[in-house]
């Protein structure tokens, strides 16, 4: 039984200073991780930066210290660091490999948070698909479509290609073409389209609207028109311009050649 004391006392007295002091270092420095972790929160708040990007970074950090603080305890104890660093090492690999393409997601959607191409609310055309964005996250972007579909999009896709942001400019321009007879005035045609887009408050003045004859085309005399309105507005306008040209053109006794010209719309939106 003394031997077994003895032992034990020998023991405390060669490691248990060291373990005393590993304790300190994974307490205090767990105490610096936390704070250091709650300044970089405030920064980036401060900074107004998306709050996912806010809460990997945070995290990330945090894991990170307390890594290097569990390393540096092992160390006080004299246990061995290198053969486990080269395993978690080899672990990281394997684990990188496996999730390859879900690192690819990982670092565009940490691209998008940080650039912004587009924010929630915005309608975006990108990967093949078009919609109004209902959340960035870290790995996939949701979209919804103008048909209430919701489409979720990697992130990789979605950065690997041209994306389009209707929504990123106030105001926008609404291409449209009128086909008149060849025999119906064109002086005549132009005031009547000039008329019915100064009665629709919502067409801008400035820029002023665009009227001229793009077209002289097999059956019809095209005119291009192009209004510009604020964003929110193209549809209602499109659609209202449609018909009001039709109401005006039946009043002027202005023809519509049969079968009417194709209305190129160059722009989609919601």
């Amino acid at each position: 039984m003394e031997t077994v004391i003895a032992k034990v006392q020998e023991l405390i007295a060669m490691y248990g200073m060291k373990l005393v002091g590993a304790l300190l270092v994974v307490v205090i420095g767990r105490l610096v991780a936390q704070l250091i972790k709650k300044a970089i929160r405030a920064m980036m708040e401060k900074s107004k930066v998306e709050h996912a990007l806010i809460t990997f970074a945070c995290s990330l950090s945090y894991v990170s210290m307390m890594a290097f603080i569990i390393i540096a305890a092992l160390g006080i104890l004299n246990i061995p660091v290198a053969s486990i660093a080269v395993v978690l090492g080899a672990a990281g690999l394997a684990i990188g490999l496996a999730l390859q393409g879900s690192l690819a997601n990982f670092a565009a959607g940490v691209l998008m948070i940080i650039f912004k191409p587009f924010k929630v609310g915005d309608f975006i055309e990108g990967a093949g698909t078009a919609g109004v964005v209902e959340e960035i996250e870290i790995f996939t972007t949701q979209l919804k479509t103008p048909d209430n579909k919701k489409i979720i999009v990697p992130n990789a896709q979605m950065t690997g290609g041209n994306i389009v942001n209707y929504s990123a400019k106030d105001i926008r321009r609404v291409d449209l073409t009128f086909g008149v007879g060849y025999g119906d005035n064109l002086d005549r045609v132009r005031t009547a389209i000039n008329e019915v887009l100064a009665a629709d408050a919502r067409i801008l003045a400035d820029p002023a609207p665009t009227v001229g004859v793009s077209e002289l085309g097999d059956s019809s005399v095209n005119f291009a028109v192009r209004p510009w309105v604020k964003s929110a507005d193209y549809w209602a306008v499109f659609f209202a311009t449609n018909e009001a040209m039709k109401k005006r053109f039946d009043i002027d006794g202005i023809s519509i050649p049969f079968p009417q010209r194709d209305v190129h719309i160059f722009n989609e939106g919601a």
